[in-house]
């Protein structure tokens, strides 16, 4: 056993087991594709960058003619364009779905539009009606998700507003609808909007606050999505300078605050005029910059043809490649593979299959597939215990080649090779309390990152 002691301060961790995700190319020829929705058939629906929306059909075939073509109302490029997507819950009696997009002025319109009476392979182009719009003070952090919610709400990401570190702390400030999730009603108008507030927004009624806020701290929820069997809200928040994070919340919780720009992730960034650290809400994990620098939140995975998936948040990252899952037992990140892909977005079928586009234009549907020790070697990475007073032992059920500490920031601290062994002990007792990142990797290429709080 390797004994390692000196001072840090925070940890995380990520592990392969005899589990890989195999990616089977699906339907390709799309520009810039930034979306993946279903309506309640086999249809997929494909939203470029652009501004069209395409139809792919069960079989991979995609359809000449674009089912809505926006191009001519939007502004496109970096990070605007046609951004979200969503049908209405009873789309299939109603005809009404919603989209994101950054106008020819940059600033964001949410808009309902409806299929054409005759062709349900067409919308109706002439059939706008404006929700929601607000002023974008940068180019960047356009945040663009949008989804109904199990209480048939439409839930809306809005990033920050841009340039970088939030330079004016919108996330933080409630008069503002940047850097928040909103929610609306969108089958009632009230106060002469073409939408209601709920009731239990957590500012309803308020006549300084936004009422259309949901949650708030959020810096860039490129991706959120709910988990269709407890309604589960995850929220993929693009980091800053070090850490990328992935948030899970009951949906019924409101009014949570993110933390951003007071944290990113779990540690401090700019803490000036931020509420006391208890009033705020924690992602359930992060991960490093050396792993990825712009995560795209996916789907927790209810399909049927991958059992050993079943409840895993699946996620990726589109600068570096990744593609990883959440264990949702205890928030450690377990990753797959490095695709080297820019992934885009995630998306599921009407059976609630995963798809996966890359900005390069392919769509991809991912199967889930179990090796065997003969063929993956499997080692499963523990800290424990966890949290530490003392020591943590890391241990490994194949030998570990060597460790990597990391400080709150993302910087190296130390690296530590080993002579073969499955166990390292880490002496905390002089460590300042807090959560701390390691990474270890394995004899068999794999990489693990755990999460460590110290106390």
């Amino acid at each position: 056993m390797i004994r390692l002691t000196f001072f840090l301060s925070l940890l995380l961790s990520m592990t392969v087991q005899g589990q890989e995700l195999n990616l089977i190319p699906f339907a390709t020829g799309f520009n810039a594709p930034l979306n993946i929705q279903n309506a309640g058939d086999q249809r997929l629906f494909i939203v470029e960058q652009g501004g069209r929306i395409k139809i792919v059909n069960s079989d991979g075939t995609t359809n000449a003619t674009p089912f809505l073509d926006l191009s001519s109302l939007i502004s496109s490029g970096g990070e605007r364009g046609l951004l979200g997507l969503a049908f209405h819950p009873n789309y299939v009696t109603n005809g009404y779905f919603y989209v994101y997009y950054t106008n020819p002025n940059g600033n964001t319109q949410v808009s309902r539009f409806s299929v054409d009476a005759q062709n349900p392979d067409l919308a109706d182009p002439n059939s706008q009606l404006a929700l929601l719009s607000f002023t974008q003070p940068y180019a960047n952090h356009n945040g663009g998700c949008i989804a109904f919610g199990p209480d048939g709400y439409l839930y809306i990401g809005s990033g920050d507003g841009g340039s970088g570190g939030d330079p004016e702390n919108r996330a933080q400030n409630t008069t503002t609808l940047l850097g928040k999730i909103l929610r609306i009603d969108v089958d009632q108008t009230s106060g002469g909007l073409n939408y209601a507030i709920p009731n239990d927004n957590p500012f309803a009624g308020s006549t300084t606050d936004a009422q259309e806020i949901w949650a708030y701290g959020i810096r860039n929820p490129w991706k959120f999505s709910f988990d269709s069997a407890n309604g589960d809200l995850w929220i993929a928040d693009v980091g800053q300078n070090a850490f990328e994070e992935i948030n899970r919340v009951s949906s019924t919780e409101s009014g949570l605050n993110y933390g951003w720009r007071c944290y990113e992730g779990n540690q401090t960034y700019n803490n000036s005029n931020c509420p006391p650290s208890n009033e705020l809400t924690f992602p359930i994990t992060i991960y490093p910059h050396n792993v990825g620098s712009s995560i795209t939140g996916g789907y927790v995975y209810r399909g049927a043809q991958t059992p050993w998936l079943q409840g895993y948040y699946i996620f990726a990252d589109f600068v570096s490649g990744i593609m990883g899952l959440v264990n949702p037992d205890n928030g450690v990140i377990e990753v797959t593979q490095n695709f080297s892909q820019n992934w885009s977005s995630f998306g599921v079928d009407i059976d609630q299959e995963l798809y996966v586009s890359g900005f390069n234009g392919v769509i991809y549907k991912i199967e889930g597939v179990v090796l065997g020790a003969e063929d993956f070697g499997m080692s499963r990475v523990t800290l424990w215990p966890n949290p530490s007073n003392d020591s943590t032992t890391i241990s490994a059920t194949t030998s570990i080649l060597s460790v990597i500490v990391y400080d709150s920031k993302g910087a190296q601290l130390a690296t530590v090779t080993t002579n073969n062994d499955t166990t390292l002990e880490l002496v905390t007792d002089q460590w300042a309390n807090g959560w701390y990142v390691i990474q270890v990797i394995t004899d068999k290429g794999q990489i693990s990152h755990h999460k460590l709080l110290v106390q």
